[in-house]
């Protein structure tokens, strides 16, 4: 019972532990200038939209021809 006890209590020690732990994390700092990948969001988006474009066309022209007798 005394070790069940003990497991307890260093559960509630971790838990109440978080939050302080959480705080002494460094932020990043400032950002100066702006990414350079921010300018190529649409050829990302047209390239998003001919995969899926693509993915639907195999699936569709998929032939489910079974050889089982």
């Amino acid at each position: 019972m005394t070790i069940r006890n003990l497991a307890m209590a260093v559960a509630a020690l971790g838990l109440a532990a978080a939050p302080v732990a959480a705080e002494s994390v460094r932020e990043a700092a400032p950002v100066s200038q702006e990414s350079e990948v921010a300018g190529n969001s649409v050829i990302f988006i047209v390239l998003g939209v001919a995969a899926v474009i693509a993915g639907v066309i195999v699936i569709a022209s998929d032939d489910d021809d079974s050889l089982s007798a």
